[in-house]
């Protein structure tokens, strides 16, 4: 059976539970890891978790099969969780279902995560037409769709949140919904909420809490990027792609900052001083004490004139070429860590020039 990104926004699908594989790819790593999380905790018998690298199971296509019928090493059941690339586990995956029709016995429940794997792969229709397998693909999110998961997170989690609190946390995890879940729970912990007795919660609550997703993921990039640190840059984006950040999230963090510098250049005005900004409006502006040297530093460089003899500030030319960044990794979501590698790489060029 299919199942699409949006059906996983509330949780596992209607029926998702039935099937035994779970397939989940797509260029969102983090997406596809997010709905395995949920299946994973919505077993009926989860049990223990065995991990398997996809690589292993190329070499050795029967070492799934042997897993998922073991016994776990102090009894009990156990689910297994495939991290794959491509069809590395199309294989192993075909002969642990033809052992299964064959006799060989009831096998675990196998989750596999396949980055730079698709819906059209051959592990995907292998699997797609069977009632007891599941296929879903994702893609990254627009802040629409997390704005929405977040939504389904907190209900979950008996937060009522107002305003746009929803799109805030959806934007300060850059979209990542692992990072979004993280946020919720704090917030969900922070105010005493619980699903039989739901509590509302504030933008004054988050802020409380620190807000600490985009800051503890993306933070050091961002700040890499606009302060104009080009020799950090390579090694920040090798850390992106270790910890599996999503390229969207990452254009979104830039956006944020770049649009928290446009509000600070705004309440400046143009002859303002970063260092007369009082603490009420640090509060009003977003400016937490962790971060406010590099933003002071940032608003030295990007409120400086673009060219010599032109009133529009650097800030001007920034705004829109992250928003066509944003735009360009959606539509290229296959080559979009290397777009964002080299959009960051020529934007924190241009923040470095004096």
């Amino acid at each position: 059976m299919k199942a699409t990104q949006k059906d996983f926004l509330r949780g596992p699908p209607s029926g998702a539970l039935s099937a035994r594989i779970f397939f989940f790819c797509g260029p969102d790593e983090a997406g596809a890891s997010a709905a395995a999380q949920r299946i994973a905790a919505a077993l009926p018998d989860a049990g223990e978790r065995i991990e398997l690298a996809g690589a292993d199971l190329r070499r050795d296509p029967a070492l799934l099969g042997d897993e998922a019928r073991s016994t776990s090493l102090f009894g009990g059941s156990r689910h297994i969780w495939v991290r794959a690339s491509g069809d590395d586990a199309h294989d192993a995956l075909q002969i642990l279902i033809e052992t299964s029709e064959a006799g060989a016995g009831e096998a675990a429940p196998v989750i596999v995560v396949a980055t730079s794997a698709t819906d059209k792969s051959r592990t995907a229709k292998l699997l797609e037409k069977r009632k007891d397998a599941l296929v879903a693909m994702f893609h990254p999110p627009e802040l629409k769709d997390a704005s929405q998961a977040v939504r389904g997170m907190a209900d979950a989690a008996g937060l009522r949140l107002g305003g746009d609190l929803a799109e805030r946390i959806a934007r300060a995890a850059g979209l990542d919904v692992r990072l979004a879940q993280s946020e919720v729970d704090k917030l969900a912990l922070y105010v005493g909420a619980d699903p039989q007795a739901p509590r509302p919660a504030t933008p004054e609550d988050h802020a409380a809490i620190g807000a600490a997703t985009e800051e503890d993921g993306f933070a050091p990039l961002v700040n890499a990027v606009l302060g104009g640190e080009t020799a950090k840059i390579a090694g920040e984006v090798k850390r992106m792609r270790e910890l599996g950040l999503n390229p969207v999230g990452v254009a979104l963090a830039l956006e944020r900052r770049a649009a928290q510098l446009a509000q600070i250049a705004a309440y400046l005005g143009p002859r303002g001083q970063f260092e007369n900004i009082d603490k009420g409006a640090e509060m009003r502006l977003g400016i937490f004490f962790r971060e406010k040297r590099d933003i002071a530093q940032q608003y030295k460089r990007w409120s400086q004139s673009a060219a010599r003899g032109t009133r529009e500030t650097r800030l001007d030319r920034l705004i829109p070429r992250l928003t066509a960044l944003h735009g360009n990794l959606i539509a290229n979501s296959q080559a979009a860590e290397l777009l964002l590698a080299q959009e960051l790489a020529e934007i924190g060029r241009f923040a470095a020039k004096r």
